[in-house]
């Protein structure tokens, strides 16, 4: 799954040493900027914190990235046509969202949930 299935832009793609990481935004946003890395990248976190780190995103419970999609289903579609790993197909969830999850090739968990109406209305 590439950047571009989300209609990201490549910003920065820097490699550092043993450390690598990947500056994306929205096409057109220029202000907006997301940093995907793994989580192994820095010095500033012990090989414990990084093993605690590693096993809190191989269960999905280590995210930092929410979007949202005008269609869900037809982002998931495409997410899940261009390779993407899966990890939640979209669900309405309990407390009134309806989201999906994809992690990317560096491991991050992707959320993508549905836009509300309101939010239509307002972008």
């Amino acid at each position: 799954m590439g950047c571009q299935s989300l209609g990201f832009e490549v910003r920065r793609d820097v490699g550092y040493d043993d450390m690598r990481w990947i500056t994306v935004g929205p096409a057109g946003q220029p202000d907006t900027a997301i940093v995907l890395h793994p989580v192994s990248v820095g010095y500033d976190v012990s090989d414990d914190e990084k093993q605690t780190l590693l096993e809190l995103v191989a269960k999905g419970s280590y995210f930092g990235v929410n979007l949202a999609a005008e269609d869900l289903d037809a982002t998931f579609a495409q997410l899940e046509a261009a390779g993407a790993d899966i990890m939640q197909e979209p669900t309405d969830q309990d407390y009134g969202l309806r989201d999906a999850a994809v992690r990317d090739p560096a491991g991050n968990l992707l959320r993508i949930q549905q836009r509300t109406t309101h939010e239509q209305r307002e972008s």
